[in-house]
């Protein structure tokens, strides 16, 4: 349930996506992983062709590094994807001890049938993307974005605290929690630097946004987020698995439980809506996100959730008193929390989960297998609920790019995988949903009755 990213003790868990993003020299290069060693024993990455050496050194993304390091797993296509618009991290790479490391195209990535053919076809796609400017910032749909944030915030406010009816104040509670959950979209994709093309800038975007829109710590989100996006369904590595115990989304993750979680568990697909996405939410904004930031000493979130607190108490338990305040919240938060938490899950959580000691899915792979994309529906309606996270395919290949611009290249990401006998795995909106929730009632069946 828990687990701290700073010193990697056990906190709660991230239902949510993304990582960490800058665009590079498109050459073959493995992630560093975030190693710190406790012993004498020399941790090396893969990254190129070439391995460095990271022992005792800690990663400022957090232990994603570990993932990698002395696992003979290809790390190139992590780094240079997770890294593009970051020029210290390839100083950084350039500086540590490295060696040689003969025949990777036959030897590590060579594990499955096609790999290195692939995985280059894969680098050359990224080459010719980079090249015609996919990843390069878009200013004015930046600013989109944040217009509509305060326009959604400013019309929901009028309504609540100036609607002639009941049904007009519900209608503005309705709009605030629904721009709360686009906050939560804004803000992963600051978390990603894929917003400005500015690290710095996209950090505090998305540091200002969830704090004030959210309530949350946009630096435990990157760092739990980081490693989804290494190994998405992946056990032992993608955080999005490790939910318990409000959430199993595999049996695999499920030990030894007493009769009461099994009876919780065997209705999570009925409590996922009315129940757990709430409880998910409150415990990340009232218990593990500020004792992260008090962690971290993190200054700047703690004054964008204070904001985000003090506003609320001036104007809206101002005008409602104590208690009706707090039903106001419990429903406002409610909505965002099934909006954002709800969409989330229908992108992953029901598809197949790799072996904790797997060393041979690559980067596509995890891509193409252990994610799947919605359909963008009528007029591309899924397009804005979903804030283009509805392509997690090619989000999770290119989780740098600007994610407006993940339906314009996926037929040729859809080209590349069918080349190499991969799905292209889309589905309708609601077919999603229901195999999500599927796979809920089906993983509660089976730990309910073993």
């Amino acid at each position: 349930l828990f687990q701290d990213p700073q010193n990697n003790s056990e906190e709660l868990r991230t239902m949510g996506k993304g990582g960490e993003g800058e665009v590079i020299q498109r050459q073959r290069v493995v992630v560093p992983s975030a190693t710190k060693s406790t012993n004498d024993e020399k941790q090396e990455v893969l990254i190129g062709d070439r391995y460095y050496d990271v022992t005792g050194w800690r990663h400022p993304g957090g232990s994603v590094i570990k993932l990698y390091a002395g696992k003979d797993i290809d790390a190139t296509q992590a780094f240079e994807n997770f890294h593009v618009r970051s020029k210290k991290a390839r100083k950084f790479l350039e500086s540590r001890p490295s060696r040689e490391a003969k025949d990777v195209a036959t030897t590590t990535n060579a594990k499955l049938p096609g790999q290195a053919e692939l995985l280059a076809d894969f680098d050359q796609l990224t080459r010719d993307l980079t090249d015609e400017g996919f990843f390069k910032p878009a200013p004015l749909h930046v600013v989109y974005r944040v217009t509509e944030i305060i326009l959604m915030h400013a019309l929901g406010l009028y309504w609540l605290l100036n609607g002639s009816s009941p049904s007009m104040q519900a209608l503005g509670v309705f709009v605030l929690g629904i721009v709360q959950g686009r906050c939560g979209w804004f803000m992963h994709e600051g978390g990603h630097y894929s917003l400005t093309g500015n690290i710095n800038i996209d950090r505090t975007l998305q540091i200002i946004f969830y704090g004030t829109g959210c309530g949350m710590s946009g630096g435990w989100w990157r760092i739990q987020h980081n490693k989804h996006h290494s190994m998405p369904q992946k056990h032992g590595a993608d955080p999005d698995l490790n939910t318990l115990p409000l959430v199993a989304f595999t049996e695999k993750v499920v030990k030894k439980i007493g009769v009461p979680m099994k009876v919780w568990l065997r209705m999570q697909s009925y409590l996922f809506v009315p129940l757990t996405c709430q409880l998910v939410a409150l415990g990340w904004q009232f218990f593990l996100h500020p004792r992260h930031i008090l962690r971290t000493k993190n200054t700047s979130e703690a004054a964008a959730i204070s904001a985000r607190l003090l506003f609320w108490h001036i104007f809206i338990t101002g005008t409602f008193g104590l208690p009706m305040s707090i039903a106001i919240y419990l429903t406002y938060n409610w909505i965002g929390a099934v909006y954002i938490f709800g969409n989330f899950a229908v992108s992953h959580t029901h598809l197949p989960v790799v072996p904790k000691d797997d060393d041979k899915v690559d980067w596509v792979r995890y891509a193409a297998i252990h994610t799947m994309n919605v359909s963008p529906g009528p007029l591309n309606f899924v397009n804005w609920w979903m804030s283009y996270l509805n392509f997690q395919i090619e989000h999770h290949l290119y989780p740098s790019m600007p994610q407006f611009r993940h339906p314009i290249i996926s037929k040729r990401v859809r080209a590349l995988l069918e080349k190499h006998g991969l799905k292209y795995d889309q589905r309708g909106y609601f077919e999603a949903m229901r195999v999500t929730f599927k796979n809920l009632d089906d993983v509660g069946a089976d730990v309910f009755y073993g």
